[in-house]
């Protein structure tokens, strides 16, 4: 029996290595508290957990990130919601063109939260944090006013998400797919002319250089988590587990306050830098948007999923006025 409790303590007291990837681009602010979760891991822990971060998409696109930990090549990533369609496919409900906005978003997640961790859960994920990445704008090469206008752009659609050629077939746009590692050079050979992102990581990734006209019309809202795979998650020892988790949701919360300024100030910084922000009436895109819901509701989510975000979305608005 003796030899059964020390063999366990040594177990236990075995350094534990999660290997996470990102898309978060190399010196920027996800990078830099990503690092920063690590470093407070690290000394939560004693040193007995390491984090390290592959970031810049060095592992690959998202769907590879997912592929990689279900292989074990990874442990953890910190995907948008895109990424974690390849495990469940509800979060993308926020991404649909559109249908939420960060007001929206702020209302509804909290009551959907606990539905999106369980089934996660019973897909082998841990989610440590979940965390708004924030409102989604179109940048193009060139400058459409309108959706009509934008009917020859070929648009940069996901690797791995079939249901955004659907989406951009539905509102009459040309879906180019590829992995998100190949915008660049897509971008600077015209095999692709719009993305769809969020300014700040379109200012980080340098995206502007060429896509430097943005569509003034709030497109989707992009949502991401930090999901580690359960057994390597239960590698940690139990009391340091919660410990861990409260680190990486202070660090996130600090994302959700900041995301939408740094949104706001990575605009004024492109405009700085050459970026011609597109001023449009609403009307057009938004009825563009609402052609792509059908290519979503029964297809990426239930009908039952997405009736009964759509249901809160609408409280959450009635209750605002």
């Amino acid at each position: 029996m003796a030899m059964v409790v020390l063999a366990a303590n040594f177990a236990l007291a075995q350094d534990v290595t999660i290997k996470l990837g990102t898309l978060a681009p190399q010196g920027s602010t996800w990078h830099a508290l990503l690092k920063e979760l690590g470093e407070k891991w690290s000394e939560a822990s004693g040193g007995k957990v390491k984090l390290k971060i592959y970031a810049g998409g060095t592992q690959g696109s998202e769907g590879d990130m997912v592929r990689k930990m279900g292989v074990g090549q990874l442990q953890a990533a910190s995907i948008t919601n895109v990424g974690l369609h390849d495990v469940v496919p509800e979060p993308m409900i926020f991404s649909a063109p559109g249908l939420f906005d960060e007001r929206d978003y702020r209302d509804v997640f909290p009551k959907l939260e606990a539905q999106l961790n369980a089934s996660l859960d019973a897909k082998g994920y841990v989610v440590l944090s979940w965390a708004q990445v924030g409102t989604v704008s179109i940048f193009c090469t060139k400058p459409y006013a309108t959706p009509e206008a934008a009917a020859d752009a070929k648009f940069f659609a996901w690797d791995g998400d079939p249901a955004s050629v659907e989406v951009f077939k539905l509102i009459g746009f040309r879906p180019v797919v590829l992995s998100s590692t190949d915008i660049v050079p897509s971008l600077q050979t015209g095999m692709i002319s719009c993305i769809s992102q969020v300014p700040a990581y379109v200012l980080t990734a340098r995206l502007f250089d060429k896509a430097n006209y943005m569509v003034d019309y709030p497109w989707a809202y992009l949502v991401g988590a930090t999901v580690v795979k359960k057994d390597a998650w239960e590698k940690i020892p139990a009391d340091l587990r919660p410990k861990l988790l409260a680190i990486t949701k202070e660090i996130n919360a600090r994302i959700d306050a900041e995301v939408k300024r740094l949104n706001e100030d990575a605009v004024v910084a492109m405009k700085k830098q050459g970026l011609n922000v597109v001023k449009v009436e609403p009307g057009p895109w938004e009825k563009a948007a609402q052609r792509s819901w059908p290519a979503v509701r029964g297809k990426v989510v239930s009908e039952a999923f997405f009736d009964q975000a759509v249901k809160l979305r609408d409280e959450a608005r009635k209750a605002r006025k």
